[in-house]
């Protein structure tokens, strides 16, 4: 039972060379410190993230995965998770938004067939769409008839990502005549969608979420990406690789969360503020505890993120080997996704929580908004629980049983 490893040949195919991964994280860089102005003000009115999707558009992000030759930005999958990782220091909610965009904008590759993807994948990118929504299981399911009038689909969709700004929607529908699930994109725009921004959440504020219902909402064939059914006899390896690629979004979004707040926390300890203790005199960050503290936490962040790149290169390996890829060699990435996500939530919970420890009763002040990195890595775990990540991680080592097939949130 080992863990899959990189090829040797690139892992990006020709038609997707673009400005470089330098160019765009540098770029990353200037966006986030940009959201890094005017975090506290915008996550404490919690407006819908209209004006931060336009910034991320006005930087070339929302098309970064698309290859160049498409009119996109032509960057591969570490370079996105990177972006996504840089955005989240800066903005949790943001980071959340910017990730599922990546992940539902590139659905077609997993799931439509290659004529299907790419015409989805140029119209995407030359309008600029936002993507929003959620594959996740629902329960009741949306659900898509076949009628006299052709496809149409009804239901409703709790807290979703991105749906108060997205242009396109990708949802999962059961057809009624054979049950299976299915990947539909909607226009959101369309007669019969209505959208409530009900989310009200604590945390993640800005991530867009809010309900979807859908009423008697025409869809067409070429809205219909494909199959979402976990049978391996219908799904194949490489589709099944959308499982491991949108949880690492998720590994990417905490490890985010927890250098923004560790970055925060260390900036106000440089400073000269009190550290960990109110009685204990201010001048100098020179206390052992808080010293011990930082190190512990900087140890567990560095840890989740070095088992983050292997699972990054694992999961590249996997998608290089196209149709030749295995169930095995799916199950070893996934799983070892699975690791780096549960390590993540750890690093993210105990960074985020402990920084306001650090920083000590100042720490409760609205006006320096700490507290919204606990709020949101809380929020972003009880969606994505690690006991989950947990179980299957010893299931496959105990048992060698494959990860089911079960995305994200």
């Amino acid at each position: 039972m080992g863990l899959a490893t990189a090829p040797s040949h690139p892992t990006s195919p020709p038609d997707r060379t673009g400005p470089g991964r330098a160019h765009w994280l540098r770029v990353a860089r200037e966006a986030g410190d940009d959201l890094a102005t005017d975090a506290v003000a915008r996550e404490q009115a919690g407006k819908a993230p209209a004006d931060e999707v336009s910034r991320l558009r006005e930087a070339g992000l929302l098309t970064l995965l698309v290859p160049a030759g498409s009119g996109g930005g032509g960057a591969d999958w570490p370079t996105a998770y990177a972006v996504v990782r840089e955005i989240a220091t800066a903005d949790g909610a943001i980071g959340q938004l910017l990730g599922c965009h990546y992940f539902l904008s590139w659905s077609a590759r997993f799931f439509a067939g290659p004529a299907l993807a790419a015409r989805t994948e140029e119209r995407s990118a030359a309008e600029e769409w936002c993507w929003g929504g959620g594959f996740a299981l629902r329960e009741p399911p949306l659900r898509l008839a076949r009628t006299s009038r052709g496809l149409v689909l009804d239901g409703r969709q709790s807290y979703t990502t991105g749906v108060l700004v997205a242009d396109r929607l990708a949802v999962r529908a059961v057809r009624e005549d054979t049950g299976e699930p299915l990947a539909v994109v909607v226009d959101p725009t369309r007669r019969g969608v209505r959208i409530d921004d009900d989310a009200d959440t604590f945390g993640q504020r800005l991530a867009g979420g809010g309900s979807v219902e859908f009423d008697d909402v025409p869809v067409a064939d070429d809205d219909v990406l494909g199959s979402l059914s976990a049978d391996e006899d219908f799904l194949s390896p490489r589709a099944a690789l959308a499982l491991p690629f949108g949880h690492l979004v998720s590994v990417q979004l905490l490890l985010g969360m927890a250098e923004g707040a560790l970055a925060e926390a260390r900036e106000y300890s440089r400073a000269g503020h009190a550290p960990w203790h109110p009685a204990r005199p201010a001048g100098t960050p020179r206390d052992p505890q808080l010293l011990t503290a930082y190190g512990e936490l900087t140890v567990l962040t560095r840890s989740a993120s070095a088992l983050a790149d292997q699972a990054t290169e694992a999961v590249q390996g996997a998608l290089a080997l196209g149709e030749d890829l295995t169930y095995d060699e799916y199950a070893d990435a996934s799983a070892l996704v699975a690791m780096a996500e549960a390590a993540a939530s750890r690093a993210a919970q105990e960074s985020t929580t402990r920084a306001l420890d650090i920083i000590g009763p100042r720490s409760t002040s609205t006006r320096l908004g700490l507290d919204r990195f606990w709020r949101n890595a809380r929020t972003h775990t009880l969606y994505e629980p690690v006991a989950h990540r947990l179980r299957d991680v010893g299931d496959y080592f105990l048992n060698g049983a494959h990860p089911p097939f079960v995305l994200p949130a």
